[in-house]
């Protein structure tokens, strides 16, 4: 009996520390934070389709859930993506008493628009309907998404009362709402890139067309074509020097938000590009972890 035993602890730190090594941020997170490694959220076996859950150790009832979404120009990048230099704000929403999950989706090389908005969806269905499992509450979601990932993010708050039935997979789910949305330096409003005539930019890549040659299709991809009243609050955070998405992206979603009547906070971090290790500075940290327990609360 005794060797049984031996046996299953070994195979279980065995599990434990395969997870550990294959999971290249885990060690931002604080000591005992609990992970559900490459959890499935579709029935198929795409590796887009995997998302990662991590609770905080010894958690109580109910938590809150922050759900990340990362950046990479909708066609790179993963799961584990702009956490790397965002370690400090990653651990203090786990110490904070939040769960955190990170998704992947398809990248525009595989699958064109709505297929990410099709994803990103279904993963957050996914965690609605384990939140018993998990230890979620479904009342107190929160999604915060990074440059690519800030654009889905903001598409997700803020279509998601308008029932747009494109962007959500036969079957999936639409019980779940969002309390907050965080935005660090996301597109708004594709049809002003400069790369809107460019048939090989990102945003092209995206939707399958040049923006400029399908207005239609830029529209429909665009976080500001949803905003109404009833969206939930919003943080938006951007670099004040940031060259691959024009800070004015961030003006003109705050600016239709209040248009709107929609709470919201834009912030500019001085001298800060599109990403790094700025945005993961005391004075934004205490910002987004401020944000995120008034509206959890």
């Amino acid at each position: 009996m005794k060797k049984i035993i031996n046996h299953l602890l070994f195979l279980i730190l065995t599990v434990t520390c395969a997870f550990s090594q294959s999971n290249p941020v885990i060690d931002a997170f604080p000591r005992g934070t609990v992970l559900h490694g490459n959890v499935r959220y579709n029935n198929d076996t795409l590796l887009k389709h995997l998302l990662d859950i991590y609770l905080p150790a010894n958690a109580k009832g109910k938590l809150p859930l922050v759900i990340f979404i990362h950046g990479g120009g909708w066609l790179s990048n993963d799961k584990y993506a702009d956490m790397g230099y965002m370690k400090k704000t990653v651990a203090e929403i786990i110490s904070s008493g939040f769960a955190l999950a990170s998704i992947d989706y398809r990248f525009s090389t595989q699958a064109v628009f709505p297929a990410q908005m099709l994803d990103c969806n279904r993963a957050i269905s996914f965690l609605y309907d384990n939140a018993d499992k998990y230890g979620f509450d479904k009342n107190r979601f929160a999604v915060m998404g990074f440059s690519a990932g800030g654009h889905l993010a903001s598409l997700v708050g803020l279509s998601k009362n308008n029932d747009v039935s494109t962007f959500f997979m036969p079957g999936t789910s639409k019980l779940f709402g969002f309390k907050a949305v965080v935005d660090f330096y996301g597109p708004a409003d594709l049809i002003l890139f400069p790369g809107k005539n460019d048939a090989k930019s990102p945003e092209a890549l995206l939707i399958g067309a040049a923006p400029l040659t399908r207005p239609d299709l830029a529209k429909a991809a665009s976080p500001v074509t949803y905003v109404d009243k009833n969206d939930p609050p919003f943080l938006i955070i951007h670099g004040e020097k940031d060259e691959m998405v024009s800070p004015d992206q961030s003006r003109l979603l705050s600016a239709w938000l209040n248009v709107a009547g929609v709470q919201n906070e834009l912030i500019f971090v001085k001298d800060a590009p599109h990403f790094g290790v700025m945005f993961d500075s005391d004075e934004v940290r205490k910002k987004v972890i401020d944000f995120l327990k008034i509206r959890l609360k």
